[in-house]
């Protein structure tokens, strides 16, 4: 069995996408991959081209386009290359990919976040009537694939309420396959994400900075693809760092934090967790569903309610060191076996394929 399977350079997506390929490869799948938006880097493009051959498109990721016109290439591309590569299904990490293919392969596709469930969650409300397009194409591409996957039951259930019914909606939770790093933990809080995007709530971090008892680092970009920028005051600056770096800093954490609005499901604190690293997260029901009992949680649009649980658990060895081994066990829940049996299982459905021919 091949799978072809579409991924990005820009958001959690890319390293989702090596870990499930290099969990397939392992079981004897061929795995092609096909990127659009923005060019890897270096090491990107050296650590997926070692799991599996890589194309890459010259269309944008659908929220970066400026109409869906922009977007009109991408069908063809994907049908050319899964035509070259004579795969048998095709994984789309983004719904608007499945819109316009005329290769007639099963389309499998995920729902790892859109823009129609982002604005309910951060704005309360639709999509913008300019972005209009993009909901609805992504609804067009959610009804014409043959089975739609999501990260969490919560996230699933958002998409649910912005697109309507989907009967071949299934849920199967994302995993990490790079072992946790850990080493001697240090009076500080650690956060990671793209606080470029106001989704994940960076504000709120940095002006809970001012009140924390311990410092705030917060790792990822703090400028985005599309122009959105946060210029943090109080919390320490760390930008954007690679992977193994990234793991690194979050495992000497004495505490980590994601104060997100939106998070359909959240690899960084899956990380943390399996780093036995004390958690402290926004109340949304992302959060709530994989990590409740296991970490403290606060009013995400309150600072002084985020000060105060940081505080909390920063004057409390023994909530500390209770709280990391509870998350860490909760993590080892999320397999990644688990994880790749179940996409397995639902591409030989899709393919009509028996366990026994598959072949690398």
């Amino acid at each position: 069995m091949k799978i072809l399977m579409t991924l990005d350079a820009v958001g959690g997506v890319w390293q989702h996408a090596l870990d499930l390929a290099q969990g397939l490869r392992d079981r004897g799948v061929s795995v092609v991959l096909a990127g659009l938006g923005p060019w890897p880097d270096a090491d990107q493009m050296a650590a997926a081209q070692a799991i599996a051959p890589m194309e890459w498109g010259d269309a944008p990721l659908d929220w970066l386009a400026r109409s869906p016109h922009d977007l009109t290439p991408v069908s063809a591309w994907l049908d050319r290359v899964a035509a070259r590569h004579g795969v048998d299904v095709l994984h789309l990490n983004l719904p608007t990919q499945a819109v316009g293919l005329t290769c007639a392969l099963p389309v499998l596709t995920v729902s790892h976040s859109c823009l129609a469930t982002w604005f309910s969650a951060v704005c309360g409300t639709d999509v913008p009537i300019d972005l209009s397009w993009q909901r609805d194409l992504t609804a067009q591409g959610l009804r014409a694939a043959d089975a739609v996957v999501a990260p969490s039951q919560a996230h699933a259930d958002a998409v649910v309420r912005c697109y309507g019914p989907l009967p071949r909606l299934v849920v199967v939770p994302n995993t990490s396959r790079t072992p946790p790093l850990t080493g001697p933990r240090r009076d500080r809080v650690v956060a990671v994400g793209r606080w470029w995007d106001c989704g994940k709530n960076g504000a709120v971090l940095d002006a809970a900075a001012a009140l924390s008892d311990w410092p705030i680092q917060m790792i990822g970009a703090l400028s985005g693809p599309n122009g959105a920028g946060l210029t943090p005051t109080h919390a320490q600056q760390a930008g954007a760092l690679s992977h193994q770096d990234t793991l690194s800093a979050i495992g000497r954490a004495g505490i980590f934090c994601a104060p997100s609005l939106y998070e359909p499901f959240g690899l960084a604190v899956l990380e943390a967790a399996r780093a036995a690293v004390p958690l402290v997260l926004a109340d949304i029901p992302t959060f709530r569903e994989l990590w409740h009992d296991v970490a403290l949680f606060f009013d995400p649009h309150d600072p002084q309610a985020l000060a105060d649980a940081l505080n909390a658990l920063a004057r409390d060895p023994v909530m500390r060191a209770g709280l990391g081994p509870l998350a860490q066990g909760r993590a080892a829940g999320l397999n990644p076996d688990a994880q790749v049996d179940a996409m397995l299982r639902l591409y030989l459905h899709l393919a009509r394929t028996p366990v026994s021919t598959i072949t690398g």
